[in-house]
């Protein structure tokens, strides 16, 4: 236990990083690549680093025709899921991948995973799946994994206070009054009830969900009612200001699986066969973000880092730093970064001072934040649970 730490908190950070080390905690990409491809503007010259997750939006900005795209995680086992669904691309036809992808959940999934999937993976994504080969083949996949565990805890929260008839009614509003209507009246006087508020206020859930203690500190001393009040003031603005008709983050969670025409752009008929040529461009790394970057050979254009630096801002300083001097020393003349905090305002990221052709300086002396744009992206942002969001570019 650190000098530093209470007895709880120690607690907390050794869940969070059990978790994390011995799950796959992430079923699905909780940020919105619809906002990340308008901040990155993607073009077919450029090489994107990103940190993998559950490898949906890795797959979405190779939509854009990038010359590669690098998925790098600690967590083989976030790693494995996106070789599967590569492998899906590569070997299934439209209707058998989203049925296990979309619908999360397949009776011969045994038998597809044996004879088309299984051949195209590593052998460390093999041995995965070959153990858990029982996350599609019966409820949805969309309840596996740390992250799925609470879905599934909400799923059968909303089954025991009566609340599906009015959700499914709420997610096929085609118009914001409607749907304003539905959430005030219908939804909101029933969601958020203790139980809830329980839940929300435990480390033990929020580490399920890859929310580190440090993360929910920020919150807790940025924001008026903390975690609770955080959480339940985000979904009243998605669910009230922005319409949930393509709201496939949301519906899939209350609901545990996609539809076709909610679901994301890797899970759409009309992208499939453009995915099919473009996958190969995709390279996985079950590495940390450093130690790729001080590997690479090339340049990178795009680096799309999530929230992770919450995290590393308390537990292991001095690991960003060595983050942000592996970034800084192979970011291109112009190079974009966006990252996301739980955070209103993240005021660690500027005084970090790297080594940048030949001289050292803080990162605010090299970053140049588009502000306007971030803002304008965070207001239509369909997960709605981040505090901020930062969209910076490497001065030439």
């Amino acid at each position: 236990m650190g000098l530093s730490e209470n007895p709880r908190s120690w607690c907390a950070n050794r869940f969070f990083n059990w978790v994390h080390g011995n799950h796959l905690v992430y079923n699905t990409c909780w940020e919105d690549p619809r906002l990340d491809r308008i901040a990155l503007d993607i073009t077919p010259n450029d090489s994107l680093m990103v940190i993998t997750s559950a490898g949906c939006n890795a797959l979405d900005y190779l939509l854009d025709s990038p010359a590669e795209v690098h998925a790098v995680d600690l967590n083989y086992r976030q790693n494995a899921l996106l070789e599967l669904k590569i492998a899906g691309i590569r070997s299934l036809e439209f209707e058998t991948f989203f049925q296990i992808f979309g619908e999360g959940s397949s009776h011969s999934f045994h038998d597809v995973y044996r004879k088309r999937l299984r051949p195209e993976l590593t052998d460390i994504s093999r041995e995965y799946w070959d153990e858990n080969q029982h996350f599609f083949g019966g409820n949805s996949f969309y309840f596996r994994g740390t992250a799925g565990l609470f879905a599934r805890i909400v799923h059968a929260y909303i089954d025991f206070i009566k609340l599906r008839a009015p959700m499914l009614h709420f997610f096929s509003s085609r118009n914001l009054e409607d749907q304003r209507s539905i959430y005030e009246h219908e939804l909101s006087p029933h969601l958020w009830r203790p139980f809830i508020e329980w839940m929300m206020k435990r480390s033990s859930i929020l580490a399920l969900l890859g929310v580190p203690l440090a993360q929910r500190q920020t919150i807790e001393r940025t924001y008026p009612g903390g975690i609770f009040e955080y959480v339940r003031d985000c979904l009243d603005s998605v669910f009230m200001k922005l319409p949930v008709h393509d709201n496939y983050f949301w519906a899939l969670y209350f609901d545990g699986k996609y539809t076709k025409d909610r679901c994301p752009e890797y899970l759409k008929a009309d992208n499939f066969g453009r995915l099919k040529t473009l996958v190969d461009r995709i390279q996985i790394h079950t590495t940390s973000v450093t130690e790729f970057l001080n590997q690479h050979q090339g340049e990178i254009q795009h680096f799309v880092l999530l929230d992770h630096m919450d995290w590393m801002n308390v537990a292991q300083p001095q690991a960003l730093k060595a983050e942000w001097q592996a970034i800084a020393g192979k970011a291109s003349k112009n190079a974009k970064a966006i990252w996301r905090s739980g955070g209103l305002e993240v005021d660690f990221v500027d005084p970090i001072e790297v080594q940048r052709e030949g001289q050292n300086t803080q990162l605010k002396e090299v970053l140049r934040y588009n502000t306007a744009l971030s803002k304008q992206l965070h207001q239509r942002d369909r997960v709605h649970t981040y505090g901020s969001f930062y969209i910076a570019e490497f001065a030439a």
